[in-house]
């Protein structure tokens, strides 16, 4: 019996990455998995047929959970084709860099829409669900940027800063139903984002870290598990850093 036995996960932005492999640990132990991708359309759908085969079932969703109806669509859709939700990690997100004085209100609109909005988004849809069945559990994805700030990011901090008032605030607001909501915020994690970067300045980073290495998707997903799992069944409005100590 894995963790996850008979739940139902949502996991949004999870055709690569942190997201995908949050989607192969859930199915690993047991949950039906929906998910969501938008530009990553054969990885979507490689992503559906290969976590098929952990026997639970799964469906892949293109939806952009930065549009309010396309978020309700999506959270009804799901309830539809699997009978319910029972968690949903918001994990979706994307990066525009520039300093502040160099960056375009798009550029600031963009990651505040598919970072935070998605969020409010999603969680506004689902919580009906949850509250009904009085059960849930949400799992936000921050970053330590958005606890420490970061010159260039300023607008990914701030998307990652509000993820973290915001599950904050509705924990305290769904606490009574049953429903919990928290926060992982990773470090430098391996993606495919990290690998075009200089491995001089890779090396430079984990310097820093005081486990002196950089994290793996694994890593995250592994948090993920036990707060999606009832081993967290008394945690809610905590911010999780997995960052090798980096905070």
């Amino acid at each position: 019996m894995g963790l996850l036995q008979g739940k139902t996960a949502l996991i949004t932005g999870a055709s690569k990455g942190i997201g995908r492999k949050i989607a192969e640990k859930f199915a690993a132990e047991g949950a039906n998995v929906a998910f969501t991708y938008l530009s990553s359309v054969e990885k979507g759908e490689a992503l559906e047929s290969e976590l098929q085969s952990a026997g639970t079932k799964v469906k892949g969703y293109r939806s952009d959970a930065s549009k309010l109806d396309q978020a309700e669509k999506l959270i009804a859709d799901i309830v539809s084709d699997f009978g319910g939700i029972d968690i949903i990690v918001n994990n979706a997100g994307i990066t525009k860099d520039g300093l502040l004085m160099r960056m375009s209100e798009d550029q600031w609109d963009d990651v505040i829409n598919v970072n935070l909005k998605s969020v409010f988004n999603i969680t506004k849809a689902a919580s009906k669900v949850m509250m009904k069945a009085r059960k849930g559990v949400f799992i936000n994805m921050s970053s330590v940027v958005g606890v420490t700030g970061n010159a260039g990011q300023s607008n990914y901090a701030a998307s990652k800063a509000g993820i973290i008032g915001f599950t904050k605030s509705i924990a305290k607001e769904l606490g009574s139903r049953n429903i919990r909501a928290n926060v992982v915020a990773p470090g430098f994690i391996r993606t495919e984002m990290t690998e075009v970067l200089d491995p001089k300045v890779v090396e430079g980073w984990e310097k820093d870290i005081p486990l002196k290495r950089a994290g793996e998707t694994e890593d995250v997903a592994n948090v993920c598990v036990f707060l999606a799992s009832d081993m967290s069944a008394y945690v809610t409005g905590q911010t999780i850093s997995v960052c090798g100590g980096m905070l």
